[in-house]
């Protein structure tokens, strides 16, 4: 885990990636890209290809069905790869605690580096945790 060590040469591109959500998460993602909220002046930006981003949003559950496509997806990610779970259900499961469906543990699909609970966790919250994941970054 060396490349922590690394200092932010650029802005950090943000690709989202949902497991199985409710979709409250994704709808308060989406607000952030709001000029209310207008997380680019943090130097965050939404891409639409994971081989161009630093940073794999995932929000939901990892399921049965779901959980190959994610690990997929993040070894098609181009590497350091920063993997950001947003909600109680990528942070303690919630309403899905007892489910039959979802895998065991997610750290054992793919690497997570930073969780931002809420259900759904707000706007500020979510920019709070990617803030400071750039301070550690730049620590």
């Amino acid at each position: 885990m060396g490349w922590y060590n690394k200092r932010l040469a650029k802005s950090l591109w943000v690709f989202h990636v949902s497991g199985s959500p409710c979709n409250n998460c994704d709808i308060e993602i989406l607000d952030l890209i709001t000029p209310a909220f207008d997380v680019e002046r943090f130097g965050l930006k939404l891409v639409g290809s994971i081989r161009h981003a630093d940073v794999l949003l995932v929000t939901g559950i990892f399921n049965q069905k779901i959980a190959p496509r994610i690990k997929k997806i993040y070894e098609q990610a181009p590497k350091p790869i920063f993997v950001v779970a947003v909600g109680t259900c990528m942070s303690g499961d919630c309403c899905f605690k007892d489910s039959y469906n979802k895998v065991k543990k997610r750290e054992d699909i793919i690497p997570i580096d930073l969780y931002i609970p809420g259900c759904p966790p707000k706007p500020e919250a979510m920019i709070a945790g990617v803030v400071k994941l750039i301070g550690v970054l730049n620590g």
